[in-house]
């Protein structure tokens, strides 16, 4: 039998005896909380959420018929170790004798033998908890006051969760042409992602850790970043595999306060994108911006994205002769699904490191400035954006009218 850390354990323990955490975040709801008469009716608690905030969280679900508990499901979802980011659960359909609660299950990930055995007593128009629950080999005792509870309509918006994907977008104004994601129930995701081996794709290593929403959905979002140009492709692939639910394109590096659009016939040949014609081109231009000299352009193969670097002399003082090192990221697409005669190019904010280059001893040199936020590194680009608007004739975003212009 698997045995459960004490920490794994003090994880799911608390989460049950921490009390209202969230209910202090939400409008008060006590108004709602009064048994109904009604038969059938579904109230939820979600308020014995613990000390880890939004990386865990419990549920209890009670149906009360004439003012009578009649049923209980308990789902709690918590981190399966401490230092990681994956999550396990389990729910369980809980016993119900007047305010005793109780019942055994083992966990939906790990398969962690679990026991519940709580009493649930009126305070008001609140509810306390108490008893004991046993995880592995490790038990707790649980001691949780003032629970408020919430209807089923509140409690579905506030199950709501945003895990974006569009099959066929008409264009790449609400989604990025490199951002594709997948859907997969929850069995299939580990052959879904061994597929993957090999495949010219990047993986977001956060998309590998279910969610709690994930969890309870049977279903995970992979969150892959693909060469626009291979992006049509590989999502059509993807729905045809074992497993997959849908697949399409999500959120990704295209904001387009720093995209511009352009006639693509002269950038292309033979259908596809001449890419050294185009890092030929935007290099001087963004190194006239931002005041350097162009070093070198490099692509990705697999995500598609170029990679400028530049040098400049450092001005904070002159004298001393340091040299800042700019590297700025780019991404070209149609500017629609399936190719048209508009393209898109996205050019991220510079990334800037400067260091002592000159013969001999050199000045050991560290950047603390981390609060520096986009904003800042935007002031920064030399008007780059604007600047390769105009070199390629093209249309920058209009926010307020949502069109080119």
């Amino acid at each position: 039998m698997r045995t459960v850390t004490f920490s794994t354990f003090a994880v799911l323990a608390s989460l049950l005896a921490a009390g209202p955490v969230f209910a202090q975040a939400k409008k008060d709801t006590r108004q709602d909380t009064r048994p109904a008469s009604g038969a059938g009716d579904v109230r939820y608690f979600t308020s014995m959420n613990g000390l880890l905030g939004d990386q865990a969280d419990v549920i209890l679900k009670e149906t009360r018929q004439g003012g009578r508990l009649a049923a209980a499901t308990l789902d709690v979802c918590f981190p399966s170790t401490v230092s990681s980011a994956r999550m396990d659960r389990f729910v369980l359909e809980l016993s119900t004798d007047g305010g005793k609660l109780s019942g055994s299950t083992t966990t939906q990930e790990d398969k962690v033998p679990v026991t519940v055995n709580l009493t649930q007593k009126a305070n008001g128009k609140a509810a306390d908890f108490s008893g004991k629950i046993t995880l592995g080999t490790s038990s707790s005792d649980v001691d949780s006051t003032d629970n408020t509870d919430i209807g089923e309509r509140e409690f579905k918006d506030s199950q709501s969760f945003d895990d974006k994907l569009v099959s066929a977008p008409k264009d790449f104004t609400d989604v990025s042409p490199e951002s594709v994601a997948v859907r997969v129930k929850r069995d299939a995701v580990v052959d879904f992602l061994k597929s993957l081996r090999g495949e010219r794709v990047q993986i977001a290593l956060y998309s590998l850790a279910a969610s709690c929403a994930e969890l309870r959905a049977g279903h995970q979002v992979i969150r892959l970043t693909i060469d626009p140009d291979r992006a049509a492709e590989l999502i059509g692939k993807f729905k045809g595999m074992p497993g997959v639910l849908d697949a399409g394109w999500s959120d990704g590096s295209f904001d387009l306060e720093r995209t511009i659009r352009f006639n693509a016939a002269e950038w292309r040949e033979g259908g596809k994108l001449n890419r050294d014609k185009i890092a030929a081109t935007i290099s001087p231009i963004i190194a006239t911006a931002l005041g350097a000299t162009a070093q070198s352009a490099k692509w990705n193969d697999d995500t598609g994205e170029l990679t400028l670097t530049f040098k400049r002399q450092n001005q904070t003082m002159p004298a001393l002769d340091l040299t800042d090192k700019i590297e700025v990221s780019a991404l070209v697409s149609s500017d629609k699904p399936g190719g048209s005669d508009r393209l898109l190019l996205w050019v991220g904010n510079p990334s800037i490191t400067t260091s002592d280059e000159s013969s001999g001893h050199k000045l050991n040199l560290a950047d603390t400035s981390s609060g520096e936020d986009d904003e800042n590194a935007a002031d920064d680009d030399g008007g780059m954006v604007p600047a390769l608007a105009k070199a390629l004739k093209a249309q920058r975003w209009d926010s307020d009218n949502s069109a080119w212009r």
